[in-house]
């Protein structure tokens, strides 16, 4: 087999592909690309076992046939060329030539047929969302999953479409993020587990993109289609814990704040804290907040005055200030709000301003204990 592909188009689509393949694979297939030719058409695939992204590709072509080429000396080879023409011509000792203006490069490949075939999906369920809003509810959800191996459902992102709208959620059990859009809903109801891998890819190849996304979905598999790439994942299996029993309804308290400000305050202040439980101080009242921090080992403390907009009994209340930063950060609203209702309930973070329409974001943060 013989194609002809522009090298920076090829190596553009390939280092999408390049980020399903893991470092050390139990296969030794698995570190390769697999190259289907069927005339001008070149579909690329990579796949970990567990997932599958595959994209097709416009070459100058009239034959057929499938190799395995190694995927990161092909990717270190690519990346060394301007933009120009490469000729790919498969040679009857078991290698795949590379010929460029200026010289000619040789790969040991191997036969296509080893490579794993991707998961068919039977009779699947379908949604259409919007690439942009996808990467978005991705990355405003997956910073808060967890990384616990004894409790997998936490470890990805829950998806549960309904009639009336989307929703994403992630908790890690400390921190918890759902992310809904109510100008988008599925044809039936639906709920399945993301892992983050698939995911993290996702984001990065989809965000900013106005094109149109389905996702097919079954009991243990979900797949992606877009533009002119196709990923198939295996879902994480098990029950997703009751979210909405640990969002408190009633928070009678409630601050307002500009969301740099109060960020940027709670970083300086952090850097004195505890450094095993980065505990955080919060006493607000009236209009005052008093943010500070103590490492008592090391005889360090801070503390600053924000004014705010408050409404509620005084109180006091510690959070753990690497999740309070983590979700600030994540945030884009120039005002963000804070519900509390006692010092030992979660407090439950809202953007004030800044989101699209049918878009709301709920973050909540458990307290910690403070030791008066």
């Amino acid at each position: 087999m013989k194609f002809i592909v522009s090298s920076s188009y090829l190596l553009k689509q390939l280092q999408v592909l390049g980020g399903i393949i893991n470092n050390n694979n139990t296969l030794p297939i698995l570190d390769n690309f697999l190259f289907s030719l069927d005339k001008k058409s070149l579909t690329v695939s990579a796949s970990d076992l567990e997932t599958t992204i595959s994209s097709k590709l416009e070459v100058e072509s009239t034959e057929k046939g499938m190799i395995c080429v190694p995927a990161r000396l092909l990717l270190e080879t690519l990346k060394t060329f301007p933009e120009q023409p490469l000729t790919f011509t498969v040679e009857d000792n078991n290698t795949i030539e590379i010929s460029s203006n200026h010289g000619k490069y040789a790969l040991a490949y191997a036969g296509g047929e080893e490579f794993p075939n991707a998961v068919e999906l039977k009779d699947p369920s379908s949604t259409v969302v919007q690439g942009d809003v996808l990467a978005t509810a991705i990355s405003k959800t997956i910073f808060a999953s967890g990384n616990d191996d004894l409790r997998p459902v936490m470890s990805g992102v829950f998806f549960q479409f309904s009639t009336d709208n989307l929703v994403f959620v992630a908790t890690d059990a400390h921190k918890l993020v759902k992310y809904t859009r109510d100008d988008i809903s599925a044809s039936q109801t639906a709920e399945f587990i993301m892992p983050k891998k698939p995911l993290t890819l996702l984001k990065s190849i989809l965000a900013g993109s106005e094109d149109d996304v389905v996702i097919e979905y079954n009991e243990s598999n979900a797949k992606f289609i877009f533009e002119n790439t196709e990923m198939v994942c295996r879902l994480i299996d098990g029950k997703y814990p009751n979210y909405e029993a640990v969002i408190p309804k009633e928070n009678p308290n409630k601050l307002v704040i500009d969301r740099n400000q109060f960020l940027n305050s709670v970083r300086r202040v952090s850097i004195f804290s505890s450094k095993t439980t980065h505990q955080i101080r919060l006493k607000i009242a009236g209009a005052e907040l008093n943010i500070s921090a103590e490492d008592i080992d090391y005889s360090n403390k801070a503390e600053e005055r924000l004014t705010c907009d408050y409404q509620g009994d005084d109180m006091q209340i510690g959070f753990n200030s690497r999740f309070l930063t983590e979700m600030l950060n994540n945030l884009t609203s120039d005002e963000v709000s804070l519900e509390m209702s006692l010092p030992n309930r979660a407090g439950i973070l809202t953007p004030v301003d800044g989101l699209d329409e049918g878009e709301t974001v709920t973050m909540l943060v458990m307290p910690v204990m403070l030791n008066n």
